[in-house]
């Protein structure tokens, strides 16, 4: 079985069904530390630092990852502390790519 890290995330067009219970459930397991948010539409991780530049330079890796991926978070740091949230925005909740994104992003 491929490891989600070593995936590349697939263009949605939309019109695709979101991820729901055991389907997501499935996968979330996979990705150490992330959480269900907004009633299981998308996934957060908070991650800690010891001071902002280490925050910031985190934040920046993180999109750089999205970007090569086409697969963009929402992210948001300040003074020890990157949360970064997944969703696939077109669809309204969750796809393969937020799991596969947040693999990658547990690599750093």
């Amino acid at each position: 079985m491929t490891s989600l890290h070593t995936k590349t995330c697939i263009p949605c067009q939309g019109g695709v069904p979101s991820l729901l219970g055991l389907e997501a459930e499935k996968l979330l397991v996979k990705v150490e530390k992330w959480k269900f948010l907004d009633k299981n539409k998308k996934i957060q991780r908070k991650f800690t630092f010891s001071n902002f530049i280490e925050a910031q330079n985190f934040a920046q890796k993180v999109g750089d990852i999205a970007e090569s991926e086409n697969h963009h978070p929402d992210i948001c740091y300040g003074w020890g502390y990157c949360t970064v949230t997944l969703y696939t925005h077109k669809i309204g909740g969750l796809h393969e790519n937020d799991f596969i994104l947040a693999a990658k992003i547990n690599k750093l």
